[in-house]
């Protein structure tokens, strides 16, 4: 190497070793107001705390703050977890029809289906409100875990598709003449291989469902069963009474399962965002 191109990949690194630091600086400082008393938050500025406390999260847990975020992170890892199931079994099933099978109207499926994918969530939101309101299913958990059966992100779909037809179709000749039916082509050759785009629809519906507020605080209004990031709103009152410490000690505990989620199946998530398929 010489020593030019060293240089610039010494000043590279710098820069993007103060980017990282600025853009992690936030969870940081929130990290570190977690352990410091109410009156020391916003007091000072420095991030290593002058007097340790754990009150906040024992008061997270114990019901001093006035909930018990217990059984709210239940609720979510529940609900996050049956969204996971149902986004793997109704993409992976519509992505690998409109991949491979040949029917009449697939073609103007596929076009309905990019159509809704640039339709705003909000849009849609009143309308299925309106349906679990009627069927009586509006505070339940119901609504936030059913429509992923029913294959209601075109997103997810597309991932599908466009890993699949990543995959040889030699594949699929040689099971049906084994005398395999479009169902087993699926469940025993194109499920398996499909592994980094099901890793990757699972983590984003992981993530999106665990942080979703919106859709929770429409359907959710017993805070007996509010999940975590409605248990984090109740942190801040009309009165301009917030509980900081508190909030911030929850708000750590609720990105460690992301994080670790995220470091487990990271590589996973690259194969599955390049769907590259398979290589000859």
């Amino acid at each position: 190497m010489t020593r030019s191109s060293m240089s610039k990949s010494i000043i590279r690194h710098v820069v993007l070793i103060i980017v990282t630091l600025i853009m992690i600086y936030p969870i940081f400082w929130m990290l570190s107001s977690s352990f410091k008393p109410d009156t020391e938050i916003f007091s000072t500025s420095n991030l290593w705390p002058k007097t340790w406390t754990f009150k906040h999260y024992l008061a997270g847990f114990s019901g001093d703050a006035g909930m018990n975020f217990g059984p709210m992170f239940l609720y979510s890892f529940l609900v996050s977890a049956v969204v996971v199931v149902g986004t793997i079994f109704s993409s992976s099933l519509t992505g690998f029809a409109f991949a491979r099978l040949r029917f009449t109207p697939r073609r103007f499926f596929i076009g309905f289906m990019f159509a809704t994918m640039m339709l705003p969530a909000q849009v849609v939101m009143i309308p299925q409100y309106i349906i679990f309101h009627k069927i009586g299913l509006v505070n339940t958990f119901v609504p936030l875990m059913l429509p992923s059966f029913l294959g209601t992100v075109p997103f997810f779909i597309y991932l599908m598709v466009q890993f699949v037809r990543g995959i040889p179709k030699d594949l699929d000749e040689a099971a049906l003449i084994d005398g395999c039916s479009p169902f087993r082509l699926f469940r025993s050759v194109i499920f398996p291989l499909a592994q980094p785009a099901i890793i990757t629809m699972s983590i984003f519906s992981f993530y999106w469902t665990w942080n979703d507020f919106f859709g929770q605080l429409i359907y959710l209004s017993n805070p007996k069963i509010y999940t975590v990031s409605l248990g984090l709103s109740m942190f801040m009152t009309n009165m301009g009474n917030t509980q900081w410490g508190d909030m911030f000690a929850m708000s750590i505990v609720s990105v460690i399962p992301v994080f670790i989620i995220f470091l487990i199946f990271q590589r996973y998530l690259v194969e599955g965002i390049a769907t590259q398929g398979l290589k000859g």
